[in-house]
């Protein structure tokens, strides 16, 4: 790290000092390598890190800021305004000077750095889709009244949430590139691990920090020169092909599926020093670009098929919703549901002892 990435004034200096390392986080491998490819392209359009609480999610946010020297960590708050995320136009100003001024918001601050929203679930969908729509372009457009300005805006969103406290709605979860699922530890030797790591750090941050210091600089230079060599790194057609086939198997809705998981496997190789995108490279990010975009009934299908295996053609989409729901309600002929309709189903019959028999009517 040179002079000019080092963190500038005794705030900086004060917020570096208290900053986990990355390199020393515990058991988080899956979240570090999610954290890691988004940073090496952001493009893949952010990080949704869902767990309960105490795992480290802010924790490891701050920590992959650190990893990124010429942007900054930005925290949205749970109740900021529409304004203050993507910046206001002075209207007035145009109107008397024909030129336009822009207040930048918490976009334009978050630039070449990490955006983090803590219980992203809990803002509005207006907030959310200027998030994500800023994230995957890497430009946020303010527009106002037939005026508009537009700004680079590139960043690495990484969004936390509390399962318990209520779900992103399937449409912009669907948004987020990548996901990580945290669950909590129930192995005492790992905890034990983790507890131990965090008191030596509250008991002396510098002196903590520096055992990690080769560690941490390694990464600075593996994020750095894998972003270099990113655009050389080509998909050829055995690759897309694949790639279809896992999402296929995985039975998800549209295409940004295969789009992150081919960008991610091409972010893997670039961190990795690889040569060439490999089928390898796709299985391990497929289960991060998968898990918030596979449908429930078709969780089995979720490791990427065999070389060899074909997709076999499968039943209706509709065929499959009522196998998993036998008492769905039929459709009319005009469109409509009979609401609360039942099939019918068979009875058995028996014989019952005791019962006289009515007579037979005379004709």
């Amino acid at each position: 790290m040179n002079a000019s990435h080092e963190p500038r004034g005794s705030a900086a200096s004060s917020r570096a000092r208290s900053t986990f390392p990355f390199a020393a986080l515990i058991d988080q491998e899956a979240l570090q390598q999610a954290l890691l490819l988004a940073a090496i392209d952001p493009g893949l359009g952010g990080v949704l890190v869902s767990g309960p609480r105490g795992t480290a999610k802010s924790t490891t946010a701050r920590a992959l800021a650190e990893l990124l020297p010429e942007g900054q960590l930005v925290t949205l708050p749970l109740g900021a305004s529409e304004e203050r995320l993507i910046g206001t136009l002075d209207i007035e100003t145009v109107l008397r000077d024909g030129s336009v001024k822009f207040s930048p918001g918490l976009l334009a601050k978050a630039h070449r750095g990490v955006l983090y929203v803590d219980e992203i679930n809990l803002l509005p969908d207006a907030l959310v889709d200027a998030l994500l729509d800023a994230a995957a372009s890497g430009v946020n457009t303010v527009e106002r009244d037939g005026i508009s300005h537009s700004h680079d805006a590139s960043f690495v969103l990484i969004g936390t949430m509390n399962p318990e406290e209520g779900e992103l709605r399937p449409q912009l979860i669907d948004r987020f590139g990548l996901m990580v699922e945290l669950q909590n530890c129930f192995d005492p030797q790992v905890r034990q691990r983790i507890v131990k790591a965090r008191l030596a750090f509250d008991a002396d941050p510098d002196g903590f920090r520096a055992q990690f210091a080769a560690q941490q600089a390694a990464y600075v230079q593996r994020i750095h020169a894998a972003r270099e060599r990113l655009p050389g790194l080509a998909f050829d057609d055995a690759i897309h092909h694949y790639v279809s086939r896992v999402c296929i198997a995985a039975a998800v809705d549209g295409l940004r599926a295969d789009l992150v998981m081919l960008r991610a496997a091409r972010a893997l190789a670039a961190l990795e020093t690889d040569a060439a995108i490999t089928t390898a490279h796709v299985d391990r990010v497929a289960e991060a670009v998968l898990r918030h975009r596979r449908h429930p009934q078709d969780a089995s299908a979720a490791s990427p098929p065999a070389e060899h295996r074909e997709p076999q053609p499968g039943p209706s989409a509709s065929s499959q919703r009522d196998q998993h729901n036998p008492r769905r309600e039929p459709a009319t002929g005009h469109g409509e549901s009979d609401w609360g309709y039942l099939p019918p189903e068979p009875s058995g019959t028996a014989n019952v002892k005791g019962v006289i028999p009515l007579p037979a009517k005379k004709r």
